[in-house]
């Protein structure tokens, strides 16, 4: 996972990510890959570092990032 040792959340932003990274891999095709859940868990990571706080935002982000890295 890339670097995100220096990155702080309070309580309530780590429930939102939660909820967004839950929402984001249940519409994913069954069984999903370590590599799509860490993709998404990135994309999370990063965009609420950023100041994103809107759950729906955190995965629409990384669904719309997991499809683009995932073309050929």
């Amino acid at each position: 996972m890339k670097d995100f040792s220096n990155a702080s959340f309070p309580p309530d932003t780590i429930q939102i990510m939660t909820v967004a990274m839950n929402s984001a891999l249940s519409t994913l095709p069954h069984p999903i890959s370590s590599t799509h859940v860490q993709s998404v868990a990135e994309t999370i990571l990063r965009t609420a570092k950023d100041g994103e706080r809107d759950p729906k935002v955190l995965e629409r982000m990384a669904l719309l990032e997991l499809r683009i890295s995932s073309r050929p």
